[in-house]
């Protein structure tokens, strides 16, 4: 990747008139900002359905997008829906923070009658996209359909019939759940065509989107009901293990994810058909694509189906460079973050090494005077991305607070920065990322604003007041923009139209003092 920066801003914590951030005007002005601070890179979480927790990391599919983005004042101007429909919903009371149960409740009802509302299949566009997305849609949508009429329960608490796709059992759901499939495959429709819209805009103004990949679907998705045979199922479709971390220092039970684990050896013999189809889509979305748990390709930890704790699991090895290699011959050359964080083995470094892929380093985790750190700035090398924070951790300005002294100290010496103004830190940091010689700096937009903990958008292993946050529109004001362009160009990573944009005004001013000579002679 090249020397460049951008900034962290889920899509969900962009502003809006309607409850969540999604693909309205403001995610254009957002653009705008973007350009106009001299960046080059927007990045997202993952777009994809959410389930129950809320969390994009969880979701119903691995190839759908989330409907809660759909933006409602397009369908307006569309003559679907009235303003006084969508005005008379409510989404919540507090603009800082999505309210994900009342959208739950009042923003399908809308889609609904959008839905209804648009003969849709009349509509030759949508005619097209289902035919070229008839692989994923297909089940997802029936998935979806299937699970309403089962009053949301996972699939595998579904009749046997269903749950085990049995061909008259397929067949029957199809026609019972007509209009609720077609009705998931407008949402799709919308979805897809209102994003690659978006998508244009930032390309066309300079901006490259990160998108963001979790390694693991939902056991509850339409990727596991559809093809059981990519994971580690029993004969009634149940998981013989699940994925999570093992006990560390910070919990001493380990993380319990719950997710299924794959069956590499049947993958293997398929070429890895399934991870280059979701690759391949991805790209079709995302200009960069970051791959999340990243290690779990060298070994992923399994954990016995139905344990309580990840106390009890074991390490198994993944597919390794293989996976890569294939990936590199069926697709191309593509632009992927390795998400490295963690405890490194051997054989994890050699496999990012082998792959070529950028890792990420976090500044959060950097300043520990007690043991060595990958993380601190003068030992990147340039292949990789520096982070302020991710979506994971605490806000700078949180972050900070809540240093013991020793650490606070070893950073205020590393920098130089004692006599910086204690409520100024979180800018020195924001500087050292970007002065680092990391080829591509990311940072989160709370830490450019210097926000508390009130904006922190995920806290691993904790449920209720994650992926919560919004930001208004007042926040990033002009003065804003322009310190973060004059950091942007002093680092030497303006976007490439801003590179020009200088180099003119230099031109200019060369121009115009060779005027002046020219007159006083």
């Amino acid at each position: 990747m090249k020397r460049a920066s951008g900034i962290l801003l889920p899509v969900a914590s962009l502003p809006s008139n309607y409850g969540i951030g999604c693909f309205s005007k403001e995610a254009y002005k957002w653009i705008d900002q973007l350009k106009e601070a001299g960046q080059s890179y927007w990045q997202i979480l993952p777009l994809a359905p959410t389930s129950y927790g809320d969390s994009p990391y969880q979701s119903f599919s691995s190839f759908a997008g989330n409907p809660y983005f759909i933006d409602l004042e397009a369908l307006i101007e569309e003559g679907v829906l009235t303003k006084e429909e969508c005005d008379a919903v409510d989404f919540g009371d507090n603009a800082s923070y999505i309210d994900y149960g009342k959208l739950y409740e009042n923003r399908f009802a809308l889609l609904r009658m959008a839905y209804e509302r648009s003969n849709i299949s009349q509509n030759s566009e949508y005619v097209s996209f289902i035919h070229e997305n008839a692989g994923w849609l297909d089940d997802y949508a029936l998935f979806m359909a299937v699970k309403k009429r089962f009053n949301g329960a996972c699939w595998s608490e579904w009749a046997e019939d269903i749950k085990k796709r049995w061909g008259f059992a397929m067949d029957y759901y199809r026609r019972e759940c007509y209009f609720d499939i077609e009705f998931y495959k407008y949402l799709q429709f919308i979805f897809k065509k209102q994003w690659d819209n978006l998508k244009k805009y930032a390309n066309d103004n300079g901006i490259e989107i990160i998108g963001d990949i979790p390694i693991y679907v939902a056991f509850d998705s339409a990727d596991a009901w559809a093809s059981p045979e990519l994971f580690q199922f029993d004969s009634d479709f149940q998981p013989c293990a699940v994925a999570g971390c093992p006990p560390d220092a910070f919990s001493a039970d380990g993380q319990l994810w719950g997710n299924p684990l794959y069956r590499w050896d049947y993958h293997r013999q398929t070429g890895y058909e399934w991870w280059c189809r979701r690759l391949d889509h991805c790209f079709k979305m995302y200009d960069v694509v970051r791959i999340d748990h990243f290690r779990g390709f060298d070994e992923y930890y399994s954990i016995p189906y139905g344990d309580k704790t990840a106390v009890n699991g074991h390490w198994e090895k993944g597919p390794g460079i293989e996976l890569f290699r294939t990936l590199d011959a069926k697709l191309g050359e593509k632009q992927i973050i390795a998400e490295d964080l963690g405890f490194q083995t051997p054989t994890v470094v050699k496999l990012l090494k082998d792959s070529g892929y950028p890792g990420m380093k976090v500044l959060e985790f950097a300043f520990d005077p007690r043991e060595e750190s990958d993380y601190l700035p003068h030992g990147y090398d340039r292949n990789c991305v520096v982070y302020t924070g991710t979506h994971d951790n605490e806000t700078l300005v949180q972050w900070y607070k809540g240093l013991d002294d020793e650490s606070r100290n070893f950073a205020e010496e590393y920098m130089n920065n004692a006599h910086t103004p204690a409520e100024e830190k979180y800018w020195d940091f924001v500087r050292l990322a970007m002065m680092s010689t990391a080829n591509t700096c990311i940072t989160p937009v709370q830490d450019y604003m210097g926000l508390d903990a009130e904006a922190r958008i995920n806290h691993p292993s904790t449920l209720g007041s994650n992926w919560k946050w919004r930001m208004n529109s007042e926040m990033i004001s002009k003065e804003l923009s322009d310190k973060i362009y004059a950091l942007t160009k002093i680092s030497a990573r303006l976007s490439e139209s801003c590179q020009h944009k200088e180099k003119l005004k230099i031109q200019e001013l060369k121009a115009k003092e060779e005027a002046e000579k020219k007159k006083e002679k």
